[in-house]
């Protein structure tokens, strides 16, 4: 398979905007109603008028107050099914018919992308179940960095999958993130300065 390999389709989905998320701009609300696809991407689609409010082409500023339908149009990643299984080193500290819980090291890219088709956790995980390849994003509910370390935690189900998700969106489920820091670092502070995705590059 060749580098410029991209196995890409496209995807039609429709949304209801929830009540609870009145009041944010639509690309704020998108975010929370799609969590497994990264800011970036959904600027993307925006900038690309691949999102509509009630047939209308949609602006990422433009408010919701809850009830709105959102309908995407989108260029997607690929299935599960659509990827190739590898058998890579997976480091899986819990398991059961429902989920898995995967230990991701630094280095190891989630889901494949552009220069990154092959060699990634989504790979090695059909490797390991191929059932996934069944489930959309072979049934991975969150993601890491690449150069982040930590653990991932994969659905089984769709059943699984659809509870995982709701659990992130509603924050019942908890992510503890560790730095380590180096330097005289105070107890306390304040860091005001603008912080955000870059619009185009998903590594900045």
């Amino acid at each position: 398979m060749s580098s410029n390999y991209s196995p890409r389709s496209s995807a039609r989905r429709e949304l209801t905007v929830p009540p609870e998320l009145a009041g944010l701009r639509l690309d704020q609300a998108l975010a929370r109603l799609l969590p497994e696809h990264s800011r970036s991407r959904i600027a993307a689609w925006m900038r690309a008028g691949e999102v509509h409010v009630g047939g209308t082409v949609a602006k990422p500023k433009q408010k919701v107050w809850g009830g709105e339908r959102v309908q995407l149009e989108t260029t997607s990643p690929p299935h599960a099914d659509q990827y190739a299984a590898e058998a890579l080193a997976l480091n899986i500290v819990y398991e059961d018919e429902h989920l898995l819980v995967a230990d991701k090291p630094p280095g190891l890219v989630v889901h494949p992308g552009a220069g990154n088709w092959r060699g990634t956790m989504l790979n090695a995980l059909l490797h390991h179940a191929p059932a996934l390849a069944g489930i959309p994003r072979a049934g991975i509910v969150h993601r890491l960095d690449k150069d982040t370390s930590g653990l991932i935690v994969v659905a089984k189900t769709l059943v699984a999958q659809t509870d995982l998700v709701r659990q992130l969106q509603q924050r019942s489920m908890t992510r503890i993130y560790c730095a380590l820091v180096h330097g005289d670092v105070r107890g306390a502070g304040d860091v005001d300065a603008p912080i955000g995705r870059h619009p185009a590059r998903r590594t900045r």
